[in-house]
């Protein structure tokens, strides 16, 4: 049974959602469990090279999980050829722009939501991960909670009758010029 490395630049992660959700609770955890297990009895094992603006959190987060690899230099960990998966948690207003130069780069991608700004520059990076033949991916994994999917199984079998409105804390909702659907986005405040 072998153990195959897979090098994550993880992007924002001094951010609370990159630090809490996606360092601690996910990588960190799985590297606790001593990796993802493959069917074939192999195993995965994350090796994430931290990075962000500033290089004082970026060591104190580091050291404070015992990690090594870190930096201020995001160009420089995109030609890493080890590392091939690129992660990005930091502003929504930069996230189109990190995704499509990690796209360049031959990183398959994976991020948090939203994916960008505008629906156009979704699109635009959905459609350049797949003309660049990398993988791409989107966290959505509020989506599955059990809560959630029991609050959806319950809408669905018409438990609660006829919603005529619904509200969601902290959310926003605007038309999708595309569609012309009602899209609600969750944000945090701050």
């Amino acid at each position: 049974m072998a153990q195959h490395r897979l090098g994550i630049i993880m992007n924002g992660v001094t951010g609370r959602m990159g630090m809490n959700q996606h360092l601690i609770r996910s990588i960190l955890a799985i590297r606790a469990q001593g990796g993802v297990a493959l069917k074939n009895g192999d195993r995965v094992m994350p090796d994430p090279i931290l990075v962000g603006r500033n290089k004082a959190k970026l060591a104190q987060l580091a050291k404070a999980h015992g990690l090594t690899r870190w930096t201020s230099d995001l160009n420089a960990a995109l030609k890493n050829h080890e590392d091939t998966l690129f992660f990005d948690a930091a502003t929504t207003k930069l996230r189109a722009k990190l995704l499509r130069k990690a796209i360049a780069a031959g990183k398959d991608i994976y991020c948090e939501k939203p994916i960008a700004e505008t629906l156009t520059d979704a699109v635009d990076v959905a459609r350049a991960a797949k003309a660049a033949g990398v993988k791409h991916g989107v966290v959505q994994d509020k989506l599955f909670l059990p809560g959630l999917l029991k609050l959806k199984m319950l809408i669905e079998s018409g438990f609660f009758g006829r919603i005529p409105a619904r509200r969601m804390a902290a959310a926003s909702s605007s038309t999708c010029s595309a569609t012309g659907a009602t899209c609600s986005t969750i944000s945090s405040a701050r």
